[in-house]
């Protein structure tokens, strides 16, 4: 893509280059990202990608000569790590309101003003502030984001959140700094697909420049205007978004191979030579052996990208394959699944969609008969045989080698035609080669282990596959391998993923989780279902619209709006009935003691009593206050 001279330069990379031990990540590399730009970094597992990123935020230095990482200045930068740091003894507020953000900083002054009421002329400083930053509502705001990412607790502990709960804190605190220059590692892991859609309508946004490893084809398609390939540790660029990637990967591969079959014609013509030359060469022959070496080295260091083509002959079905006789499934007053009956045909293609926690993962495993139903039965087929890719289930030997793996579960599995494969044939075509089949599990990416993974359960030869999350640490060209297999595959599949563009490409139809143990099944691709989902959001906020008009020409007279003092006693009693509250549930936890003594409990019931009435009496000036705004 050609510079604009007139554009504005956040981020120059020249000869950048990463080695670990004798592997060289990459070499020499050179780009520029200017103001406005959506740049996309794409690469095989394992290719260095993600290193790439920490250098090009400043958080890795860069090795040999001439090498500069360039960064502009006074632009601020936000780099989403894969491991973000938090105090873990902050909420989920707290560390949100970390964000480094001047309307945050004013908000912190405020709520510490709060906390001593004598100084007014502090109190009337963050007041002001918060009046020229417009952050009155912004604790409202970062609440309403909070929500948005599933972290509605806004008072749990950081050190108890979990690992995708912690990066999705990171991506809200993120957001909410409002950097100019976004640098994300996967941004959409841990997401699910409504958090997903916003991320993307976010990012889309003309304002912000982008620098982001993602496979999410989706993202590639809408936000990005430049595509990075880095493969073998060069970087091919790509002008355009994922569309145009395809189209100009294709031509480049094409151009290569012609290039590449001279190359070979040469070198065959260079080793007929040198074959035919004695021991003792002149100066002019070790010129031509060093040019066949060149040759060589060049002919054998490109490769020809293929697809892993497998014709695995499945168990044949029965008649019934699987069939759900009004199952339901509860944990208390959580439902998971309510009365549900389904009879799956022979090859069906079934994505599962639904926010997380709404009992997903749960359903799998009652198909199964992992977990047992409330009510209800699950009636399995004689013939039915499940392969089951679990999300947290890749539980491989790590002292053994990759071929060995494979070997302990099968030799050979059936192919069409009476032909048979090889496990070290099949390995090969899941992109194993030779060399790498003899590496130890250990040494595998996390990408290469759930490629493993996933061979381990085709070995057995199921006819009904069952995927939770097959999509997550796998690169493109591995998701268009599987996609392909999974649309010829001769059995049932049912997928839980949150990669939109792989759950259009290979499912049917969907059940839709909708909470409170409803699944519905919508006959349609993902795409189809958010289309028909918007249209109902947008008709339901203009029918709210359409009230709030008809409410406000209901209004006979004005009500007059709050003073300054009224907005500073209303913010005062939020405090003070949140301090309240919590002085309440502490007492209510001493009474709730199996030990205490008659006078203790006569304490403790008085000190609720009146904690019970301070409450009421803020709360209904509050509420006055509120009928006033």
């Amino acid at each position: 893509m050609r510079q604009n001279p007139n554009a504005v330069i956040y981020l120059n990379l020249e000869n950048v280059t990463k080695t670990y031990g004798e592997k060289v990540l990459f070499q020499n590399i050179n780009l520029v990202i200017s103001k406005g730009q959506k740049v996309a970094l794409v690469a095989k597992n394992g290719s260095g990608k993600s290193t790439l990123l920490r250098v090009a935020a400043g958080v890795e230095n860069s090795e040999g000569e001439n090498t500069r990482v360039l960064l502009a200045r006074n632009v601020r930068v936000g780099f989403l790590h894969q491991d973000p740091d938090f105090d873990p003894q902050q909420s989920v507020l707290e560390a949100a309101l970390e964000a480094d953000n001047p309307a945050f900083k004013a908000v912190k002054d405020y709520e510490e003003a709060l906390l001593f009421p004598d100084r007014i002329e502090a109190l009337q400083a963050a007041m002001t502030k918060l009046d020229d930053l417009k952050a009155w509502d912004l604790e409202a705001k970062v609440k309403e984001l909070l929500s948005k990412f599933r972290l509605n607790n806004y008072n749990q502990k950081v050190a108890i959140l979990s690992g995708g709960q912690k990066k999705r804190l990171a991506l809200v605190r993120l957001i909410l700094e409002e950097p100019e220059f976004l640098v994300l590692d996967e941004p959409t892991n841990h997401l699910d697909l409504d958090m997903i859609e916003y991320l993307e309508e976010y990012l889309a946004l003309p304002n912000i420049t982008l620098l982001m490893v993602t496979h999410d084809r989706y993202f590639l398609e809408r936000v990005c205007d430049q595509i990075l390939e880095l493969d073998r540790g060069n970087i091919h660029k790509y002008s355009g978004n994922y569309s145009d990637f395809l189209e100009k990967k294709a031509l480049r591969i094409e151009n290569e191979n012609i290039e590449l079959d001279k190359d070979r014609k040469l070198l065959n013509k260079e080793l007929e030579w040198v074959r035919r030359q004695p021991k003792a060469r002149s100066t002019k022959a070790k010129s031509r052996v060093d040019s066949y070496e060149d040759l060589n080295e060049k002919v054998s260091g490109v490769r020809v990208e293929k697809e892993m083509q497998i014709d695995i002959k499945g168990q044949r079905l029965g008649k019934k394959v699987l069939e759900l006789h009004n199952v339901s499934k509860s944990y208390g007053d959580l439902k998971m699944v309510e009365n549900l009956s389904y009879k799956f045909r022979p090859y069906e293609r079934v994505g599962i969609v639904g926010p997380n926690g709404v009992g997903k993962t749960t359903f799998l495993k009652m198909l199964t008969g992992e977990i047992r139903t409330d009510t209800g039965k699950v009636v399995i087929g004689d013939n039915t045989i499940f392969g089951y890719y679990t999300q947290d289930g890749i539980q491989l030997s790590e002292d053994k080698r990759v071929i060995d793996a494979i070997q302990d579960i099968a030799e050979y599995i059936p192919l069409e035609k009476g032909l048979k494969l090889s496990a070290a044939q099949l390995l090969e075509r899941f992109m194993f080669n030779r060399k790498q089949q003899q590496v130890y599990v250990s040494q595998l990416s996390g990408g290469e282990k759930r490629r493993l993974f996933l061979l381990m359960i085709l070995m057995r030869n199921p006819n009904f596959l069952i995927l939770d999350e097959p999509t997550n640490d796998l690169d493109i060209l591995t998701l268009n391998v599987l996609e392909e297999f999974l649309l010829e595959f001769p059995g049932c599949v049912l997928i839980v993923t949150h990669d939109r563009y792989f759950m259009d490409k290979v499912v049917e139809h969907l059940f839709v989780f909708e909470g409170k143990g409803q699944i519905r099944d919508f006959n349609g691709v993902y795409s189809d279902y958010r289309e028909i989902q918007k249209e109902r959001e947008r008709e339901e906020r203009r029918n709210e619209r359409a009230d709030q008009q008809k409410a406000k020409a209901e209004v006979k007279e004005a009500k007059p709006g709050l003073t300054f003092d009224q907005r500073k006693e209303m913010n005062r009693l939020e405090k003070e009935i949140q301090k309240l509250e919590e002085k309440k549930a502490q007492v209510a936890n001493e009474f709730n003691r199996s030990d205490l003594s008659t006078d203790e409990i006569k304490k403790f019931s008085q000190e609720i009593s009146q904690l019970g009435t301070q409450i009421e009496e803020k709360e209904m000036r509050w509420m006055e206050l509120a009928e006033l705004a």
